[in-house]
């Protein structure tokens, strides 16, 4: 593979940096990372497909840098990855009483 640049933290890693399957295919883009902040534990990423938002766990991802995030599956694992839900729901859940405050509930 050719130079895939520096490696960063999770913390770092911008919506839009591309993600590779182990056997190089372009699975999509980053759309959002997930953590538990309060254990400062990264969970996985969120990426967009042409088709679909999929969820890639913490254990799958084996490299983030600056340019790039390289998965541990390759693209026919990657068609087996589960959907992710919108996340206007995902944050409403985590923040219910800030919602209403915003629309007078």
């Amino acid at each position: 593979m050719d130079d895939d640049g520096q490696q960063i933290g999770y913390l770092a890693l911008p919506k839009g940096t591309p993600v590779h399957t182990s056997d190089g295919a372009l699975l999509g883009t980053v759309l959002k990372v997930q953590d538990n902040a309060r254990e400062h534990i990264f969970d996985g990423i969120v990426v967009k497909t042409p088709d679909r938002s999929v969820f890639v766990d913490a254990p799958e991802v084996v490299r983030i840098t600056d340019r790039r995030v390289t998965l541990s599956i390759d693209a026919e694992e990657a068609r087996n990855l589960p959907g992710h839900r919108g996340t206007l729901e995902t944050n409403a859940k985590r923040t219910g009483p800030r919602w209403k405050r915003w629309f007078g509930g």
